[in-house]
């Protein structure tokens, strides 16, 4: 079956200069940031990918290059099979928005804090025509229409029908990431990319927005990118997950698999960090080291400095992502035995 959405050699690199004057001044070359370099993947329907890593690695870089937030330097996304470039004709272009669509990671910026929960739903129905407003004869009853259809949405994510008259202020955290999914889902979508959803919330509304998210996901056939920093979280919603490392995949597998039997020595490290009521007399390895600046990163392998199987061949020769064990991983000493 082909996959719902397919991913190859996606890059993106920023100029980050100074200005024209300040280089020409303090003679300094321009400089580049390569935000996500070559990433490859694909989604199946009805499934979720997860995309994990450390702050700064690129996953929410890959989210905005999926639904267009971003045109990619290099490489090209496929949604159900056809490219989703600038190069489509304008129809092509919303249609391919209305099918795909975006939750932000702070539902307190994601929402406008001068509109009414109706207006800030309704706003994609209206837009995308899913309402008819447009005639003076059918301008009430759209209006009536767009209500009942706001509230049907708000519903659907654990909402009353009645808070379509409220401001954003008057709701929690919580209850504002469940308007930014109600809205996400009035287009009716096929694909939804969600951009660490539950990082502004606490741990119990947490597990109630996931809950909500995989309810939907099993009435409606949704495919998710999740984006997380979080491995409990993930763990939880997840089909695969792909590890991501200063703007590169270094594993991407299974869920059960990749929780199991990390292969990846950085997977390794983040998956001893995780907290374990039952396996709290087992010595841990923490996760050495920062980040490297991505302004200059190591050579070889981005991960060497900090990685205890390093040798001189991860410091020159920057391993490429393969099949290993009917895992992908990119590195030298899984694939030479060292692990």
């Amino acid at each position: 079956m082909t996959p719902l959405v397919q991913v190859r050699d996606l890059s993106k690199t920023f100029d980050v200069s100074a200005p024209w004057l300040n280089r020409v001044v303090e003679r300094k070359p321009r400089q580049f940031v390569h935000a996500v370099d070559g990433v490859s993947f694909s989604i199946e329907r009805g499934k979720t990918l997860a995309l994990v890593g450390e702050s700064g690695c690129g996953k929410s870089t890959v989210a905005r290059l999926l639904v267009g937030l971003y045109q990619p330097t290099r490489g090209d996304v496929q949604f159900d099979g056809q490219p989703t470039d600038a190069a489509q004709n304008a129809a092509g272009l919303r249609t391919l928005r209305r099918r795909m669509q975006m939750i932000f990671q702070d539902p307190y910026a994601s929402l406008n804090p001068r509109w009414k929960v109706l207006d800030i739903v309704g706003e994609p129905l209206r837009e995308h025509g899913l309402v008819n407003m447009s005639s003076a004869s059918a301008g009430a009853r759209g209006a009536d229409a767009l209500k009942a259809k706001v509230g049907e949405l708000l519903l659907s994510v654990g909402l009353a029908a009645a808070d379509v008259e409220k401001f954003p202020h008057q709701f929690s955290g919580g209850q504002r990431q469940r308007i930014s999914i109600a809205r996400a889902l009035a287009t009716q979508p096929e694909f939804l990319v969600c951009d660490e959803p539950t990082s502004a919330l606490d741990v119990s509304v947490q597990a109630q927005v996931l809950n909500i998210m995989k309810d939907l996901q099993r009435s409606r056939g949704l495919t998710y990118l999740f984006i997380s920093h979080n491995l409990a979280v993930v763990r939880h919603v997840a089909d695969q997950v792909g590890v991501m490392y200063l703007g590169r995949l270094v594993e991407l597998s299974d869920k059960a698999e990749l929780f199991g039997h990390p292969r990846h020595p950085y997977t390794r490290m983040l998956l001893d960090a995780i907290p374990d009521i039952h396996m709290s007399g087992r010595s841990r390895t923490p996760v050495q080291g920062e980040v490297p600046n991505p302004l200059n990163p190591p050579t070889g392998c981005a991960f060497h400095p900090r990685c205890p199987h390093a040798n001189a061949r991860c410091s020159q020769e920057r391993p490429v992502l393969t099949v290993f064990q009917g895992v992908h991983v990119a590195c030298h000493a899984v694939q030479e035995g060292r692990i």
